[in-house]
């Protein structure tokens, strides 16, 4: 079955505590640049008159306002961290507005740490209250359905943690991982667009940096390649202008479509 064509819509394109940082006045925090303006790391997919969300950032509400998201239809974790999942109650508006659930997905321990932090809306008592309304799937390293596409879960090592990025038609979008396995390597071959953590120059424990994800990215030969996840160490028109030109930095608001694939 043939993929349908995909929009890809970088939502946010920072670090966990975004950029400007709080307090910083560094250079980048202080750019005028709107590519340095960088809120927490998603992206939106759109197909088939379907939008499917990659993580539920703090900053969820400002992305669906500035991205003008009308209706959302499903939502993909790529792991439990407070960067990535602690917009969920935002999705609220949509259950109003489309009168019934949204599908969420995610690894079994994510899950559950997302319903560890998020109690009111899991309890049984609460479908009778005000609190996103939401059908669970529990997914694995099996290929899965959303909607129409198939996506395809690649383990990450997230410092010790592993975790989730995602292959769909011909992209994959992997964010917050420190090293990628070899098995997961050889699921992300013949790509058009592949999306890696980039977080900054020098070495972290539980992210890539500038250096590795261009290594990876010359060993699996995507047509583009887009680094995500940056912090304010790298300002957008000189770090960019470093790179090859296959190469570039993501940036929030950033659109990319990619074709039809069987």
């Amino acid at each position: 079955m043939p993929f349908p064509p995909i929009r890809i819509t970088v939502l946010g394109s920072g670090t966990s505590v975004g950029v400007p940082t709080i307090g910083c006045h560094c250079a980048v925090c202080t750019s005028t640049d709107p590519r340095d303006q960088r809120l927490r790391p998603s992206i939106l997919l759109s197909y088939s008159s379907r939008n499917v969300l990659i993580d539920t950032t703090p900053d969820f509400r400002t992305q669906a306002l500035r991205a003008r998201i009308e209706h959302l239809d499903a939502v993909v974790f790529t792991h439990a961290h407070a960067d990535h999942i602690m917009g969920l109650d935002d999705v609220r508006p949509f259950n109003f507005r489309q009168r019934g659930q949204i599908p969420i997905y995610a690894a079994e321990g994510t899950m559950a740490a997302i319903q560890r932090s998020f109690p009111y809306i899991f309890s049984e008592g609460a479908k009778n209250l005000n609190v996103p309304k939401l059908d669970t799937h529990i997914i694995g390293e099996e290929p899965f359905d959303v909607l129409g596409l198939e996506f395809l879960a690649v383990p990450v090592l997230h410092g010790k943690q592993t975790i989730f990025g995602f292959r769909f038609g011909g992209a994959a979008y992997l964010t917050d991982h420190s090293a990628i396995p070899e098995a997961s390597l050889e699921l992300l071959r013949d790509l058009d667009v592949l999306f890696l953590d980039a977080l900054r120059y020098k070495p972290h424990p539980t992210h890539s940096t500038v250096e590795q994800s261009l290594a990876t990215v010359e060993s699996l030969q995507p047509q583009r390649a887009y680094f995500t996840h940056i912090c304010h160490d790298l300002g957008h028109e000189l770090a960019e202008s470093l790179l090859p030109p296959h190469v570039r930095l993501a940036y929030d608001g950033l659109e990319i479509d990619v074709e039809a694939r069987a």
